[in-house]
Order: C-alpha cells, then sequence, then structure tokens
C-alpha cells in the first residue's frame, strides 16, 4: 500500500535541472509532516502552506518541491524567495502546471529544477530560461538589476 505522505516526483519526471549535484530520488513528505518526522529529507509545499514553517528544518532538507496546482497561483514564487533568502541551498523543485512563460522568472525566484505535468518544447524553454539580459528588481538568482548596473 502507497504511503499518503508520498507526494513526490520521481528524477525521470525532472525535465530541467541547474545543479551539479545528484537529484533527490525519494519521495516528498507534507509541510505538517516534514516538522513531525525528524529523518524528513525531502518535502512538498502545497498552496496554502506558509514556508517559513521549514525554516528551522532547512540544513536537513534536500528537496523542496513547490506545487504549481495552475499557472494562475503565484504563491509558490513567494514560498521559494523565502526559502532562499533564509540561506536554503538544496534542491527548489517547481512541480505540476509550469509553463514556459513562467520558466525564467521560477529561475530568478530561487527554483533550480522543474517538473512540468506535460514536457515543455526543450527549445523553446531554453529561449525562455534566456530571454532577460537585463532586469528590474534584485532577487536570489545574484543577478544585479539594470538601475544597478548604470549607477553602480
Amino acid at each position: 500500500m502507497a504511503d499518503t505522505n508520498d507526494l513526490g516526483t520521481s528524477p525521470d519526471e525532472v525535465q530541467f535541472r541547474f545543479r551539479d549535484d545528484e537529484p533527490a530520488d525519494h519521495g516528498t513528505v507534507t509541510v505538517d509532516a516534514c516538522c513531525d518526522q525528524t529523518n524528513a529529507t525531502a518535502v512538498r509545499i502545497e498552496p496554502g502552506d506558509d514556508a517559513r514553517v521549514l525554516l528551522p528544518f532547512l540544513d536537513r532538507l534536500a528537496l523542496i518541491e513547490v506545487n504549481f496546482p495552475s499557472f494562475a497561483d503565484g504563491r509558490g514564487y513567494s514560498a521559494a524567495r523565502i526559502l532562499r533568502e533564509a540561506g536554503y541551498a538544496g534542491e527548489l523543485r517547481a512541480v505540476g502546471d509550469v509553463l514556459i512563460d513562467q520558466l525564467s522568472h521560477m529561475r530568478r525566484c530561487g527554483f533550480d529544477s522543474f517538473a512540468p505535468d506535460k514536457p515543455l518544447n526543450e527549445a523553446a524553454a531554453q529561449r525562455a530560461f534566456a530571454t532577460w539580459d537585463n532586469v528590474y528588481q534584485k532577487t536570489v538568482d545574484g543577478r544585479s538589476p539594470i538601475w544597478e548596473l548604470r549607477h553602480g
């Protein structure tokens, strides 16, 4: 019988990954289960979950998946920024209804792997990742905003 807390994807479903380490190949648990288990190393954030609850556990998490059940639900972007700004260095995977035109913005917020529900066109995705040479806001991807380049 399958574990009802196992919400994870397999590494075979990860279409794009921007990390050199080995992908986590174990299922994720819910945020609540992660807080209750001392051995959980992978968690899945659902819309409505507060990513800040995970901050005390970041040092033991190898993978955090953030579910995007609908392209219109942007709460996952905030979760990613909260985690990266708090120092999370593990794999941060966007899963679900991930679309081409969201990829560059997701990367800027700190996502470094992507497991879309439906495979994306590889060439279109590569163009999307490279779309914006200059950016306007500071964020966690380390790129300097254009105003800082002009006046820095």
